[in-house]
């Protein structure tokens, strides 16, 4: 089956062209074992973009990416921004526009708990093993995108909430339809004891749920939320919520897998699609092949899911899973020892390419422990 795939390759600042490069190395892999051609077509957001064309995100970077089938994105960010509250042009403006202009309005976060890696968490592993949700995240509404006021003295500021029903509907039908084919539950998370947005949020949803009748709705405060994630994480299923609050409880989620360089994420919107891992660009680490992969990886394979190459993404997974149970595994997760950022490209890489026959050539993978420090 030969099909074609235009991909926008945005590799960002910090840790994002080391860990985007494990990604094009496993698409090709990829490519090779199912006779897929994926072609990519790289462009510039962030730091990265300031400092060639002072803009963190070029109209040529939103051309390439709606000429694209899906857009791949590494990190984004940088401390010379970080540590400046006066910039007035910083990286992370690049992905809000790019959101905004490719109306990018659902931010899909899974998390998963492997049980290789359940010493790692600061969680009890009673309370996570087994843990399997996903987090629907609106992503061009809120606090993020609302008006913006500071007086002249710089003593009071404004940052305005505000959603519409359109917003809320649209990813509510996606987070809906995902229950579906998993658990059949989902929590809405929210302040609707304090927010009108919040309780705007409820009455929509509530009208949604009549529609899914086979779906069970729950409800929790974002501060009790975010307590329970830590509490009895396997509680959850799909949990649906606004911006701010999905930014914060998927971060907080991010521990239950052990490592934030695990996570992938998918943001979609009706016509365009761009796949990340959760993580930041990590600048202290950039440059040195330590990052952590996987987070990207996996990523991928929520792009191939989108693609409608549900053999090819579960082979990635399964790929990913074998290297983490056999220790293949990167410095944040095994500090002693652990493989660089390529070599667990090359290991996921060589896995699926072995695995072309049904059978996977374990003495090639193995010989890619010469690179162990």
């Amino acid at each position: 089956m030969n099909q074609k795939k235009i991909i926008a390759v945005i590799d960002g600042d910090g840790i994002g062209p080391e860990v985007i490069a494990q990604s094009i190395k496993v698409l090709n892999a990829i490519a090779h074992r199912f006779q897929y051609n994926f072609e990519y077509n790289h462009a510039l957001m962030g730091a990265v973009a300031i400092d060639e064309t002072g803009n963190p995100l070029p109209q040529k970077t939103i051309d390439v990416c709606m000429a694209s089938d899906a857009i791949l994105f590494g990190a984004i960010g940088h401390p010379k921004y970080d540590n400046d509250p006066s910039a007035k042009v910083r990286p992370e403006q690049g992905l809000l526009g790019l959101r905004k202009a490719l109306e990018l309005y659902a931010n899909i976060r899974p998390v998963t708990a492997y049980t290789a890696l359940h010493h790692l968490s600061p969680l009890k592993i009673s309370n996570i093993d087994g843990v399997d949700l996903v987090i629907y995240r609106e992503l061009t509404g809120g606090i993020y995108f609302g008006k913006k006021e500071i007086n002249e003295t710089k003593t009071i500021a404004i940052d305005e909430c505000k959603y519409s029903k359109e917003e809320i509907v649209r990813i509510s039908h996606l987070a809906f339809s995902a229950a579906q084919k998993r658990r059949k539950k989902i929590t809405l998370i929210d302040k609707a004891n304090v927010l009108e947005t919040s309780r705007l949020w409820r009455l929509i949803v509530k009208e949604i749920a009549l529609e899914y009748e086979d779906v069970e709705l729950d409800f929790l405060f974002v501060d009790n939320a975010a307590m329970q994630i830590i509490l009895n994480p396997k509680q959850f299923d799909v949990i649906l919520t606004e911006n701010m609050f999905g930014d914060i409880i998927s971060d907080e989620a991010s521990v239950i897998a052990g490592s934030l360089g695990m996570l992938p994420s998918a943001s979609l919107g009706n016509k365009y699609a761009l796949f990340e891992p959760i993580h930041g660009s990590y600048p202290q680490a950039a440059g040195k092949d330590i990052a952590n992969p996987i987070g990207s990886i996996l990523s991928t394979a929520m792009m191939l899911d989108y693609f409608n190459m549900n053999e090819a993404a579960t082979l990635i997974r399964e790929a990913t899973e074998w290297a983490i149970a056999n220790s293949y595994v990167t410095k944040d997760i095994d500090p002693v020892n652990f493989y660089f950022t390529s070599t667990i490209g090359d290991i996921i890489s060589e896995y699926i390419c072995s695995a072309e026959h049904g059978i996977v050539n374990i003495d090639n993978i193995l010989l890619r422990k010469s690179t162990v420090i």
